[in-house]
């Protein structure tokens, strides 16, 4: 078992809109760890340290997540789009000294790794993205399955009758998370987060965006024949609901990267999780794909 986040730093980096809460260590080439909902960057506890001796690893939560900076919320949501926040990523790493890094995102990060190497093709190296299909991909599939699965996506996303007011009456009792599964440290700071109204409403924003800027910005994507054009891998949890969805997840990303880069995945044996469920085996994976580009 690893100390929480041994030799690593912890600061606050202002990226314009939002200041990031981030962790950073290591040495070597630099890999950017995005966490999804509803955790945050402490997520990647037992990850982060095993990678930092090959790279320089950074770990920010990402903007209304965590101890990150809330923006106000837009009408139109556009402040949790997944490129308000790739934008946050990309200034994070500018800081710090990084023209050029790697990313994975996990589950929610997925979506703004994948807007980085989209936007920003001459920035990221390599992509990992972590039990996650392209918004637009899972919206255009939308079918019973994936409704009953997946009716968060939907409740979380209501203006109408926003989802806070339920979720705050008792966020323990809707976000099931426990310190036996995710480690003390990580369970105590993920809990601070769902306990914070103001983090509960932009986790909310962030779906709002999703249904609506974040799907027309996959649809202008394929509409324009852009698409990822550096190594991509896609890792999928074995208890998670990828290939019931979707049949064989890599199948979808095949569309979204260009030919003929490099698309490599395969299964972790785990829950949704994985990076607090199966830490050693991700690691393996991440070191192998990053490291081969290195």
């Amino acid at each position: 078992m690893f100390d929480f986040f041994n030799d690593f730093s912890l600061g606050r980096v202002d990226v314009g809109e939002a200041e990031l809460r981030v962790r950073y260590g290591g040495t070597g080439p630099p890999l950017v760890l995005l966490h999804g909902h509803p955790r945050t960057h402490t997520t990647w506890w037992q990850v982060a340290p095993q990678l930092a001796s090959r790279f320089t690893v950074i770990c920010p939560d990402l903007r209304g997540y965590g101890e990150s900076t809330k923006p106000a919320s837009s009408p139109d949501h556009e402040t949790y789009s997944k490129r308000a926040m790739a934008t946050d990523v990309l200034r994070l790493a500018a800081t710090l000294g990084h023209a050029q890094f790697g990313v994975a995102g996990h589950d929610r990060g997925a979506y703004v790794a994948q807007r980085l190497a989209l936007d920003h093709p001459d920035v990221v190296t390599r992509l990992a993205v972590l039990d996650a299909v392209p918004i637009g991909e899972a919206l255009a599939r939308v079918d019973a399955a994936f409704a009953t699965a997946w009716w968060h996506w939907f409740f979380l996303a209501q203006s109408d009758k926003p989802a806070e007011r339920v979720i705050n009456a008792d966020p323990d009792a809707w976000y099931h998370g426990s310190a036996d599964r995710m480690g003390a440290a990580n369970f105590a700071d993920y809990r601070r987060a769902i306990h914070n109204p103001e983090t509960v409403h932009a986790m909310c924003e962030d779906y709002r965006a999703g249904l609506g800027v974040d799907r027309a910005a996959d649809e202008a994507d394929l509409a324009a024949g852009r698409r990822i054009g550096c190594p991509t891998m896609m890792l999928w949890s074995t208890e998670d609901d990828m290939v019931s969805l979707y049949g064989d997840p890599l199948a979808v990303w095949r569309r979204w990267v260009a030919q003929p880069v490099e698309l490599t995945g395969h299964p972790i044996s785990s829950g949704h999780h994985m990076a607090e469920e199966n830490p050693d085996e991700l690691v393996r994976a991440l070191d192998s794909f990053f490291g081969a580009g290195s």
